[in-house]
């Protein structure tokens, strides 16, 4: 699959689909095969960084000791300190968590799980490492915090199907089918089989039927 296929259906897309009267989203399908989702090694679950970016603004929040405040001030929206966490009722928790992303720095990671951490569990939220969510007290925040904007979690859950955001209607199309081409790829490393477990990759919009992308 090249990335002109992608942008074919998303020309394609847009020329078939209704004019909303909001900001539709465009997603990405991609139906897998041959693969049970039961067995560990089968598990589909990997992130990529969208080199066009989501299209939207995302809210970073950052948990932190106060070796780091003053950096993590300067790139975050909200930054929380250690001796804070316990200070957090349920209600205010849970608008951080419906309103933000999160980082945290790799010291604090025990006490972060011990108050907030199964609110941030439950909902798929925890800072994680393998996103760079997890930083040393050295670490270039404002890098983190930029990759973690534009970081998409590609996961094939109780169905054997992902599903991902690639950008907004307002985006250029070529910037949208790069998106799309990066999942694809990412999608194809993180799958046992590669090419041979997808079935086939749709593309819509939020109001829209899919389009099936054609090789």
């Amino acid at each position: 699959m090249k990335k002109e296929n992608f942008l074919n259906a998303i020309k394609k897309l847009k020329e078939v689909s209704k004019k909303r009267n909001f900001r539709q989203s465009y997603e990405i399908s991609i139906a897998l095969k041959d693969i049970d989702l039961k067995k560990p090694e089968e598990k589909v679950s990997t992130f990529v960084v969208l080199p066009k970016g989501r299209g939207k603004k995302i809210k970073i929040c950052a948990f932190v000791d106060k070796d780091v405040l003053a950096k993590a001030r300067e790139v975050c929206d909200k930054v929380i300190l250690k001796d804070e966490f316990k200070k957090l009722n349920k209600k205010e928790i849970r608008r951080l968590v419906r309103d933000y992303s999160f980082i945290a720095e790799a010291s604090i990671m025990m006490d972060l799980a011990k108050t907030i951490g199964k609110f941030l569990a439950q909902k798929r939220k925890m800072p994680n490492p393998k996103t760079g969510g997890v930083f040393p007290p050295n670490a270039d925040i404002k890098s983190i915090v930029n990759k973690i904007k534009n970081t998409v979690k590609l996961e094939a859950k109780k169905q054997p199907v992902i599903n991902a955001p690639i950008g907004f209607e307002d985006q250029s199309e070529e910037d949208v089918a790069e998106n799309a081409y990066a999942v694809y790829n990412a999608v194809l490393k993180a799958l046992p089989r590669g090419k041979q477990q997808i079935k086939k990759v749709y593309v819509k919009l939020t109001m829209s039927k899919p389009i099936v992308v054609k090789e």
